[in-house]
């Protein structure tokens, strides 16, 4: 079952083209928790060479949806989520682990734990709790 939870996962996301842009990857996806990683390139940095919150932000967002996911099925998307940014992101990758706290039949508050990895040790540089809610309708009136 896990085996399939993350071949879908990784399915999901390779059909995200921002995702496969950046070079994201699905580290593991089991019901409830997901790990995603990214490695860090210079062009994912701003002006003073940490990891552009944008990017760390990304990974944010698109582990929280993961998460939520889980619990709700695929068919789901971010509905909101705050981001406390704690240290600079610097080094080889970053990695975002995040986790359902509570579900519902129609959204998931999840928390995601944003990690910078530089050589080779782990330290947090940013925190994040969102909403992940099913999509509603499939009809253009709706989205």
């Amino acid at each position: 079952m896990a085996d399939e939870l993350l071949a879908l996962g990784q399915q999901i996301l390779a059909a995200q083209p921002f995702s496969v842009l950046l070079g994201a990857e699905l580290v593991s996806f089991t019901q409830g928790q997901v790990a995603m990683a990214l490695p860090l390139k210079p062009e994912f940095g701003q002006q003073f060479g940490f990891a552009h919150g944008g990017v760390i932000s990304f990974m944010a967002d698109n582990a929280l949806t993961f998460a939520g996911g889980s619990a709700l099925g695929p068919d789901v998307l971010t509905a909101e989520y705050k981001i406390n940014y704690v240290k600079p992101g610097r080094g080889e990758r970053l990695i975002a682990r995040s986790s359902v706290v509570t579900a519902s039949s129609r959204q998931a508050i999840c928390r995601c734990d944003i990690f910078a990895v530089r050589e080779g040790v782990e330290y947090l540089c940013a925190t994040a709790l969102g909403t992940i809610a099913k999509r509603a309708g499939r009809n253009a009136e709706n989205e």
